[in-house]
């Protein structure tokens, strides 16, 4: 448990810090789950749609600190690639 009064407040930053990064890493997870469904449906255009949603929101986790910029791009490459091979 922190016992200086600095330590006290890097506690409290830590947490709410935390609550907001989690928020971030969920709202970012929701937009990849969008598009991982549109795969899975086979439907090219909400896939493409879905895409084109997801890649700010993911820069945008990279920009914040949340996700290191090579972990999106690989992301967006790997989705982007499922997204032209459908059919």
């Amino acid at each position: 448990m922190a016992n200086t009064p600095q330590a006290k407040k890097r506690a409290r930053q830590n947490e709410k810090r935390f609550a907001v990064n989690k928020a971030r890493r969920s709202r970012i997870r929701t937009y990849l789950r969008k598009v991982e469904e549109a795969l899975a449906s086979g439907d090219k255009e909400a896939a493409t749609a879905a895409l084109r949603a997801a890649q700010p929101e993911l820069m945008r986790g990279v920009t914040k600190g949340v996700y290191h910029k090579n972990t999106a791009s690989r992301k967006i490459s790997r989705l982007s690639a499922r997204v032209k091979a459908l059919g």
